[in-house]
């Protein structure tokens, strides 16, 4: 009885700490969650209000003024950091699961195997295309597949799905999803600028706009300047690039394994030459969980089985989430370094838009033809 007695009230310790652990870290991080989540509300009532400017995009700008402006710069360094930390990672991976949504298998087959074929094309030459050229710029570390997996598939939601596999650490996160907002946001005020210049029709246009623009927020802000015929076909574009996401990061995945057990091997050597027991590096997922419900949310919308409001609850709860990651990875940078570190990068990214711009403008000809 009594060592009942004791089992029982060595559990009951366990758990009140257990539960004082998660009040704690729940009291660290409200702050930080609190705030990202009033930028995300800000973000969509301007969206609201002026439609032509995603909510996405102004939640990073947001995060950006909140880090850079006296007053706030303290708290975001902070209280608020832990927080703001956690919305850039967690939530991120949340948004990719909702996102997931969006895209229904059936309107990309309706495009046609060519036209699908001529999609994934866009996507590996501009994948190819952009890692070389942050190599050519001589970008550290994993800048340029993190940044050739932004622009080539669906921007800063893409960028966190690759540096999960890889292990990226979140401040280095922060440039590429900098630079993919920069360029996509470019796009709203200049593409439909050159619609008429290099003869494209709405159709033609929206489908370049799928084909080229990053994010699913700035496809619709620059698509809908030519109309719904533009809108609905850059839209569709854009999801059949964003189904590329799970396979690039799935291969991904594969190599970094394959490095994680050369290094393991290579430890191993060491462990056995030393007589020494130093701990094997962590092997990353091949697809991580995320990414899996994403595919999953996918397939679900495709069956048809969802409601309409079921579809724009899920709408709402992405926005939300992306929202809250991006004001997070937002309020991480600060435009004195941005300046210092980030020039030969930003010149790096604008080629890449352009790369990107003429591989996409190439496919829409050739679908037409």
């Amino acid at each position: 009885m009594v060592n009942g007695g004791e089992e029982t009230g060595g559990n009951s310790a366990r758990g009140k700490s257990t539960v004082a652990a998660f009040l704690a870290s729940a009291r660290k991080l409200a702050p930080g969650l609190a705030v990202a989540l009033l930028a995300v509300g800000v973000s969509l009532l301007v969206h609201a209000l002026v439609p032509m400017l995603p909510a996405m995009t102004i939640a990073v700008v947001l995060g950006i003024a909140a880090v850079n402006v006296p007053g706030t710069s303290s708290l975001c360094q902070g209280p608020w950091r832990a927080g703001l930390n956690f919305a850039g990672k967690h939530l991120m991976r949340v948004g990719i699961v909702f996102l997931g949504l969006k895209l229904s298998l059936g309107d990309i087959v309706n495009l046609g195997w060519v036209s699908v074929l001529l999609v994934a094309g866009v996507v590996l030459l501009s994948f190819a295309g952009t890692y070389a050229l942050g190599k050519l710029f001589r970008l550290d570390g994993d800048a340029p597949l993190l940044i050739a997996t932004g622009f080539s598939i669906c921007g800063a939601s893409a960028i966190g799905a690759m540096a999960a596999v890889k292990g990226t650490k979140h401040e280095d996160t922060v440039l590429p999803v900098a630079l993919v907002t920069l360029c996509g946001t470019l796009a709203i005020g200049i593409l439909p600028l050159l619609m008429n210049p290099l003869g494209l029709n709405a159709l033609e246009f929206g489908q370049w706009v799928g084909a080229g623009v990053h994010d699913v927020g700035q496809v619709v802000a620059t698509a809908q300047t030519a109309g719904a015929v533009a809108l609905s076909a850059a839209v569709v574009i854009k999801l059949t690039r964003v189904i590329m996401l799970a396979p690039i990061v799935g291969v991904a995945g594969v190599l970094e394994r394959k490095r994680h057990t050369k290094d393991r091997l290579a430890q191993d050597a060491r462990n056995a030459l030393t007589g020494e027991t130093v701990a094997a590096p962590r092997f990353p997922p091949v697809v991580p969980l995320f990414v899996i419900g994403f595919l999953l949310m996918a397939a679900l919308r495709s069956t048809g089985w969802l409601s309409h409001g079921a579809i724009e609850a899920g709408a709402l709860a992405q926005d939300i989430a992306l929202g809250a990651a991006l004001f997070g990875l937002g309020s991480s940078v600060r435009m004195s370094e941005l300046f210092d570190t980030g020039l030969r990068a930003t010149v790096m990214a604008l080629c890449a838009w352009a790369l990107i711009a003429t591989l996409a403008f190439g496919a829409v000809h050739l679908m037409a033809a």
